[in-house]
């Protein structure tokens, strides 16, 4: 599915670099076109939506839930309340996307040291503290909508919170891959790891494995993870939800095997809801609307047929 959509790109760019390829004859405004907008777009969503789809597996085994994802820890609450705060400062692009950041990285902070006194509920107490921290978060990032200019300010807002990937460069790109990319070989590594998150504590440690080193190291680094994409591409829900259950139906729970496939869902069904977004109404439409729009329909489809086996 992702060759299917990406190759036009991938073949420009190949033809582009050798100068050959007769079959794909490039102007200086396609070249323009093909490497300046649409390459990095195509790459953006290949690194996001791995990204979204690698932490969603990972927390959804973490907190042994098949309802978690990175929303949970407030994660994408935190960075949207940090960018519509830049946004109001008047910021720039890597203005608004590092401060979008930190706030996600400090939500879930939040998060996890509200939680810590409750060592014998810690998953359940997690879970709750995540949904206090996201509901405050998204109470600040409303008041700031409320005072934001409605002319130029608050559209701004409201744009970058629907979710977008339309203005990202090769340098975002740069950043994507290194964090993307350096996240997605460190579980793979240890993605037989992933599977003792299913034990309990006493099992884990009779393996010679700290359990609180292997759960914090794995929050941490979904957590790095996600705030890293939302701080880029804005809110794009549903996507970490859903395609950790899609891996399970093709490949079963063993993380050895669903990490790389939630990988690579994760990265085809978020190119494939950009494409549509991008081409199939008049104007484009904010990719987190879409996978909206096609997530809850989906997940409900999942519900109705493994329920039971929750």
């Amino acid at each position: 599915m992702v060759l299917v959509y990406a190759s036009p790109v991938l073949l420009g760019i190949v033809a582009l670099l050798l100068g050959r390829f007769p079959v794909l004859p490039l102007t200086g405004q396609a070249r323009a076109l093909l490497v300046g907008i649409r390459a990095p777009r195509v790459v953006a969503a290949l690194l996001v939506g791995a990204s979204l789809g690698l932490t969603g597996t990972v927390l959804q085994a973490l907190f042994r839930n098949p309802l978690v994802d990175a929303n949970i820890l407030g994660v994408s609450s935190g960075a949207g309340f940090g960018a519509a705060l830049a946004l109001m400062l008047g910021l720039g692009v890597w203005g608004v996307r590092s401060i979008a950041l930190a706030t996600g990285l400090l939500a879930v902070a939040v998060t996890v040291l509200g939680a810590r006194q409750y060592i014998e509920r810690s998953r359940l107490m997690v879970t709750l503290m995540g949904i206090l921290v996201a509901a405050l978060f998204g109470s600040l990032t409303s008041l700031l909508k409320y005072l934001a200019d409605p002319l130029d300010t608050l559209p701004r807002i409201t744009f970058w919170l629907l979710g977008s990937l339309a203005t990202i460069g090769w340098r975002t790109n740069l950043f994507l891959a290194i964090l993307t990319g350096s996240g997605i070989l460190l579980v793979y590594i240890l993605r037989w790891r992933v599977n003792l998150l299913s034990l309990d504590e006493t099992e884990i440690a009779g393996l010679g494995v700290s359990p609180a080193r292997l759960r914090t190291g794995f929050l941490v680094l979904s957590s790095i993870l996600t705030a890293g994409a939302v701080s880029v591409s804005g809110v794009i829900g549903w996507i970490g939800l859903v395609t950790p259950h899609l891996g399970r139906a093709l490949v079963g729970s063993d993380h050895r095997r669903l990490v790389p496939t939630a990988v690579a869902l994760g990265a085809s069904s978020l190119l494939v809801l950009d494409t549509a977004a991008r081409t199939v109404f008049s104007a484009e439409l904010p990719i987190g609307v879409l996978t909206g729009i096609v997530g809850v329909p989906a997940f409900i489809a999942i519900v109705r047929r493994r329920g039971e086996r929750w």
